[in-house]
Parts: C-alpha cells; sequence; structure tokens
C-alpha cells in the first residue's frame, strides 16, 4: 500500500478514528517507512516476525554487479547464458514492470515475455500464462507477486534489488519450492551495497559475486 502510494489515505484514515484504541498492524514484509509510521501512531508497539530469519535453504543466491544505466543489458545477457526453466524478474517500480518499460519493453522485443500489468484482467492473464508454462518469463513487482504460489519458478532475478532484507527473502521464497533447488540472481549498483550488507546478515552468510565472461565492465560504476 506505501509502495502504491496510499500513505496520505492512511494518514488521513488514523486521524478519523478514536485516539484510545487497539491497532494490529499486519504485512508479508515490513519496510523502513512501515517501521516509522507504526511508531508514529502506535504507543511502546510490540512487533513480532514469524519466518522472516528462515530463508529458503534450496536457494543459490548470486550478486551481479552493474552500472544503472547497463542492468537492462546484463539481464539479457544473463538470459542468453542460464539455463531457465520459469523465470520471474522483480523490478522496483510498477514503470518498469510495465510492457513499454525499460526492463519489461526489452524483454518483450527480446523473448515476449508479459508484465503484470495493472488491470486485474490483464495481470490474471499472464499469471495464468506463467503458471501453465506457456510463457517463460514474467517481470512483476513486489505488489503484484505478493502471494503468487508457482511451484516450478526455477530462477528469480532481482532487476531492482529490494528496499529491505525483509522483501528480498518473500522474493526469493517464489523459487526454491516444494522440494526444488532454485537461483536468486541480484542485480547491483554501488548504491545498493548497504542493502547487500543487510540482506547478507539476514542470510547469515556472503553472497557470491558473479560476472559474466566477455561482458564489458569497464563504465560498471
Amino acid at each position: 500500500m506505501l509502495d502504491m502510494g496510499f500513505l496520505p489515505d492512511v494518514r488521513r484514515i488514523i486521524e478519523e478514528v478514536p485516539e484510545q484504541r487497539h491497532t494490529m498492524m499486519f504485512s508479508a514484509t515490513f519496510a523502513h517507512e512501515l517501521d516509522r509510521l507504526s511508531r508514529e501512531i502506535m504507543r511502546d508497539p510490540q512487533r513480532l516476525e514469524m519466518g522472516i530469519a528462515a530463508p529458503a535453504t534450496t536457494v543459490e543466491h548470486a550478486l551481479y554487479p552493474v552500472s544503472q544505466a547497463r542492468k537492462t543489458e546484463l539481464l539479457l545477457r544473463l538470459l542468453e547464458e542460464t539455463d531457465t526453466e520459469s523465470v520471474l524478474i522483480f523490478t522496483r517500480t510498477k514503470h518498469r514492470a510495465e510492457p513499454r518499460g525499460r526492463a519489461a519493453g526489452a524483454l518483450g522485443d527480446a523473448h515476449g515475455s508479459p508484465a503484470l500489468e495493472p488491470l486485474p484482467g490483464q495481470r490474471k492473464q499472464a499469471l495464468d500464462g506463467f503458471r501453465a508454462g506457456r510463457t517463460q518469463l514474467l517481470v512483476a513487482t513486489d505488489i503484484a507477486a505478493r502471494g503468487l504460489d508457482i511451484e516450478k519458478i526455477s530462477h528469480v532475478i532481482n532487476y531492482d534489488i529490494p528496499d529491505c532484507a525483509d522483501a528480498y527473502i518473500h522474493r526469493i521464497g517464489r523459487t526454491g519450492r516444494a522440494e526444488c533447488s532454485g537461483d536468486a540472481f541480484t542485480l547491483v549498483t554501488a548504491d545498493d551495497l548497504s542493502t547487500v550488507r543487510e540482506i547478507e546478515r539476514t542470510l547469515g552468510s556472503k553472497i557470491t559475486v558473479r560476472e559474466i565472461e566477455g561482458f564489458d565492465y569497464a563504465h560498471r560504476r
């Protein structure tokens, strides 16, 4: 809801409810903005977490350093040189996941991949095709992919790194399901290093850094 711009509406609703109240907040992930909001509107809030610190052990993680301007080029090379079955690609913004967006547009031209568009009918059509195996690639945001339960996703690729470790665990949980192995690739820029450290602390280990042989990294930073 915060990513979609509903924070002002949430605040207006809070202003209308009684000051003396019992408030409970539930979220699959707990971004910094939500943590700040809870401290603003609640007195001495208590936080309970379930499963966040237990990422799937069937997933292999890898980081691919690249400049922001060359992410799409690296993504296409990565897809060309990786043996995949079905791939879920996460972008940070809805614009990049739309058919005319940078990531989905390039993939559509090269691979005919659908995006999770904002219209429910189109979103369902894209999901049904991906779930049935008619399409191999799906581009989505965290919001659009919330609650996806598809067993045979072989790879999750973070075109944009998520804003917190909780969201990363949620994303990569889309692969490595039903005792199958999976891979989680994340394209990272120099600005993402603090988030990488947070994710590594949650995983309890360093993430392998990889480069694609033959790719020009001269202008990576």
